[in-house]
């Protein structure tokens, strides 16, 4: 089919590309002159795996192409992909202007028939307010009909996802709308469930609750743990070996981050609000995240008292491994407390310095190497489990660092690992590995 999908963040691209990868013919539309033009040329402005790949496949095959009008790119397409950012306002909110100004643009620009696909995470009934901007601003000859396709990818594994995925929402108020978009998904191969709109709406922002809920309460365990003398990975372990509970999401950690979980917890927070339901256990994921997040900083003021002129190395700034996203990264709150404590910060990502230095404080010097980052460190704050921090030597720790003082916060390193070296090693839920400082 002729598919346009307005929007080319983490959604809206790897949506259009792996449209164009299954077979369809796919126009990308962004107001970004220069984005456009380097998307045009096959490289992609997000890091993510496989991604610029499948981009240049499809567009040398042409079944992709970037535009930045809304005419010419809406005109020839019989299915149009709404993938524009709800980002969340002050008040924990989604704001919806990019998706009204989508659907306005749509309007003016339909000349025939069409279906809209909402793939952007919007509060329920958005879908509704889609179809009220389509009927007061299009031709009235025109037939539109709406659906609600949420995404359910993880930025580093989107493409993955979008090929392997558990399950694929449509949600649908008109039989032959969600039998078309049903279609255009089925050389995925992934079960398809078919609802209405409001109910499709709603499993994405309960999937995503759900799954913060996980990660904090995990969290929990592992605070408590560390106070019984317990061992957070032999208890989720044992935990998920029960398939009602199962071992996903159970990594005890520093909380999540990104874009998805911290917008969408507090969106559902506020819909519920909205309809006079206190939504008190997603307040409590949320509480108990934000306090997460700060963990390290907490054990390292325990372990070597005031922070002022000490070296602190950060290793990784990301909020996950496999992206550049900066969004609701706990670097940031960890980097600002310590600069606040008077630390001198250094600073490591493999991919995401560039987007980094516009997170953090400007006092952060960022290095090029993790040797050059922990260099005579006086501690070193595993922030993302970046594969090359999982995998580097712990030797380099104790040849390196002026105090062999490591803080995990992902939990990267065996305790069996850390105690065969000259290092202090802390993590998250498990007994320290002490060495005399």
């Amino acid at each position: 089919m002729n598919i346009a999908v307005i929007g080319t963040g983490y959604v809206g691209l790897v949506t259009g590309v792996s449209l164009a990868e299954i077979g369809h013919h796919v126009i990308c539309i962004d107001m970004d002159d220069e984005k456009v033009m380097v998307m045009s040329k096959g490289e992609s402005p997000i890091y993510e795996p496989n991604l610029e790949e499948l981009m240049k496949k499809n567009i040398d095959e042409n079944r992709l192409m970037f535009t930045t009008s809304h005419h010419s790119g809406i005109k020839n397409a019989e299915v149009i992909y709404i993938a524009v950012g709800t980002p969340q306002q002050s008040d924990g909110t989604a704001d919806l202007r990019f998706i009204d100004k989508a659907a306005l643009d749509i309007a003016h620009s339909l000349t025939s028939n069409a279906i809209i696909v909402t793939k952007s995470t919007v509060p329920v009934g958005t879908n509704d307010r889609i179809k009220e901007i389509m009927h007061d601003h299009s031709s009235s000859e025109i037939d539109v009909h709406i659906v609600s396709n949420p995404e359910f990818l993880r930025e580093g594994s989107a493409v993955y996802d979008t090929f392997n995925g558990d399950r694929i929402v449509i949600g649908a108020d008109h039989q032959e709308a969600g039998e078309i978009v049903e279609s255009i998904n089925l050389p995925f191969g992934i079960p398809i469930y078919r609802t209405d709109i409001k109910s499709a709406e709603m499993i994405k922002y309960a999937s995503n609750a759900f799954l913060a809920t996980k990660i904090s309460f995990i969290n929990e365990i592992s605070n408590i743990c560390e106070k019984v003398g317990a061992n957070i990975q032999d208890v989720a372990a044992g935990m998920g070996k029960d398939h009602r509970i199962g071992n996903e999401f159970l990594n005890a950690g520093i909380g999540y981050g990104g874009s998805c979980f911290s917008k969408d917890t507090n969106a559902l927070v506020q819909i519920a609000g909205n309809n006079r339901h206190d939504f008190t256990l997603l307040k409590s994921v949320i509480e108990v995240n934000n306090a997460q997040q700060m963990k390290l900083v907490e054990k390292a003021k325990d372990v070597m008292g005031q922070l002022r002129n000490k070296k602190i190395a950060l290793l990784g700034l990301a909020f996950k491994p496999n992206t550049n996203d900066m969004r609701e990264a706990a670097s940031i709150p960890i980097a600002q407390t310590l600069i606040k404590e008077g630390a001198e910060v250094y600073a490591y990502d493999p991919v995401a310095i560039a987007h980094a230095r516009s997170f953090l404080p400007e006092e952060v010097v960022f290095c090029e190497t993790i040797e050059d980052t922990i260099s005579n460190a006086d501690a070193a704050f595993i922030i993302t489990e970046w594969e090359e921090v999982k995998s580097l030597d712990l030797a380099t720790y104790e040849r390196l660092m002026n105090v062999p003082l490591v803080f995990d916060g992902r939990n990267c390193y065996s305790l069996e690992k850390a105690s065969e070296y000259e290092l202090t090693y802390i993590s998250i839920g498990r007994p320290m590995v002490s060495h005399s400082l």
